[in-house]
């Protein structure tokens, strides 16, 4: 008999009561370091509390009210937004397969109003954009897209990191445009190049396509900087947003400049949901804190601390890890023994990470993670290697 929730998740068998900073606490009492901010997105932890306040203060005058209506709320991040970034616009969401799906059209939707007949999308193996019909194609994995067909038509896949490839297929003359995720996330920790990315934006810049970055996962100070494109100094012409961005509230966006939006009219895409008053209260708190320079030098500073430690652990258990990758606080540990198994050791010894792809544990912690819990979650995940290695001995 099913049960009665659809049984999409294989589902660990832990449920957590409340949570804390880095910290959460099973209805059973026990206490978990959480290496894994529920996949990217509690940037401020657990029960952050200038969030809690903006979210009760929120909540108690006005939830929904559509955007038939302006949003004074959605206004405010919107021109957060703009000020810190390339774009000239914004768009919200619920999230980041919402983001995606609006990117899609509004490349298309471009192209379009100018009368050409360029619909192509290329993307790149091993990347992620989603569950909905647009994201499974773009990223075009197996995995993803196993028993769904029909596909969406009219997207293109090049293997990671395949620049000539993407010259030739460009050259074509019919690509609308290329998206990427300047660091892949479930795809197993994996960045992109700053020459590759600058090689990307110069080739779509040649043949006047659109350049899409997917910073769903990497973006909102994960690696340092607000967006990861911000490293090689590469800006794309729409960007999709969102996991960070709310703190755990669901929020997306996307962002675009003036001319890559010019097609989305009035009528042209909407969303009931999209930029709520409670949503967008909190989206702009969290933007507020994590835009502050002083607060993403301290993000690179534990990434240092973080990746110096993880590198000591990677040397003293060769047996069970391989390397460390990823930038900023979006790790990865790259496994020679299996990730899945690997994980289930953190779980016995209370630290909780994310799998991914390319058989990496992903390291996402919270980017407010105080050190002693950097100390605390090596100390963990050696006890975890430790119980790896006794079982292979």
């Amino acid at each position: 008999m099913i049960p009665s929730l659809l049984p999409t998740y294989n589902r660990v068998d832990l449920a957590f009561e409340r949570g804390q900073g880095s910290w959460l606490v099973t209805d059973g009492g026990e206490r978990y370091l959480d290496l894994g901010a529920g996949i990217a997105v509690n940037a401020l932890g657990h029960a952050h509390p200038a969030l809690v306040q903006v979210l009760a203060d929120q909540g108690a005058k006005l939830w929904h009210v559509s955007n038939l209506y302006k949003i004074p709320q959605q206004q405010t991040l919107a021109d957060q937004l703009v000020d810190l970034t390339f774009a000239d616009t914004v768009f919200f969401t619920n999230s980041g397969t919402e983001a995606c799906e609006l990117a899609v059209k509004m490349a298309r939707k471009y192209w379009s109003d100018k009368g050409e007949d360029r619909a192509r999308i290329i993307g790149f193996d091993g990347s992620f954009h989603g569950r909905s019909s647009a994201g499974i194609a773009a990223a075009g994995g197996e995995k993803l897209t196993a028993g769904f067909g029909p596909l969406l038509p009219g997207f293109t896949h090049l293997p990671f990191g395949d620049i000539d490839g993407l010259t030739n297929e460009l050259a074509e003359g019919d690509v609308a445009a290329v998206i990427i995720e300047p660091v892949q996330g479930e795809g197993g920790i994996r960045p992109v190049a700053d020459d590759e990315l600058k090689a990307i934006r110069a080739a779509c810049n040649d043949a006047g396509a659109l350049l899409i970055f997917d910073e769903v996962q990497c973006g909102m100070g994960r690696t340092g900087k607000l967006f990861a494109h911000e490293f090689p100094g590469v800006t794309p012409d729409i960007m999709m947003v969102a996991k960070g961005i709310g703190g755990g509230f669901p929020l997306g966006a996307v962002l675009a400049t003036e001319d890559a939006a010019s097609g989305m009219v009035a009528g042209t895409h909407g969303s009931t949901y999209g930029g709520n008053p409670l949503a967008c209260a909190v989206g702009s708190k969290v933007t507020e804190i994590v835009a502050d320079p002083e607060f993403l030098a301290e993000v690179s500073r534990k990434a240092g601390l973080f990746r110096q430690k993880l590198e000591g652990l990677v040397a003293e258990h060769p047996d069970v890890f391989e390397s460390v990758r990823g930038s900023g606080l979006m790790l990865g540990l790259k496994c020679k023994a299996a990730n899945m198994d690997v994980l289930a050791k953190c779980y016995d010894a209370n630290v909780l990470c994310v799998p991914a792809g390319d058989n990496v544990l992903r390291i996402l912690p919270a980017l407010t993670i105080e050190d002693e819990d950097i100390s605390e979650a090596i100390t963990r995940l050696e006890t975890a290697a430790k119980a790896m290695e006794g079982q292979s001995a």
